[in-house]
């Protein structure tokens, strides 16, 4: 592929609101992805506890989780819905104990009624899979651990 059209194609994307383009000429493919360093912010409804809550106990309960971390992790790039296979009734991409490698298919997120397949950016074993099928994940949500 020209080197001037990869240019125009990542000035094309820059100047657009698409956050990912992949071209496939023959059997040249290229693929362009707009990360971006700040993650969307996405408001949540907050519900009023029933009984005061004091806020010590909630931070501590969610650090020990992100302490149990251990590993690599596999990152959702995206908001959606992640899904483990590629339809209900298939066998997920990936289980526990698994080897994977560079470039596997690891699972699919739904955005906007487009299924964007994840692959793994690190070779390894799946130690643990954080997110249940059918589950909505933010961006930068980690999805897998890997060893």
């Amino acid at each position: 592929m020209d080197i001037r059209k990869l240019k125009k194609l990542i000035e094309l994307v820059e100047n657009s609101s698409v956050a990912e383009l992949e071209i496939c000429e023959g059997e040249e493919s290229v693929r362009i992805s707009r990360v971006s360093s700040a993650p969307v912010p996405v408001a949540a409804p907050i519900a009023a506890p029933a009984a005061p809550v004091a806020a010590a106990p909630v931070a501590e309960e969610s650090s020990p989780a992100q302490e149990e971390i251990q590993g690599q992790t596999i990152n959702s790039p995206m908001v959606g819905t992640y899904y483990s296979a590629s339809s209900p009734g298939s066998e997920p991409f990936v289980t526990v104990g698994q080897h994977i490698a560079v470039g596997d298919t690891v699972c699919i997120i739904e955005a906007m009624k487009i299924l964007n397949q994840i692959e793994a950016d690190t070779a390894g074993v799946v130690k643990s899979i954080l997110v249940e099928n059918g589950e909505a994940v933010e961006y930068g949500e980690p999805l897998l651990v890997i060893e």
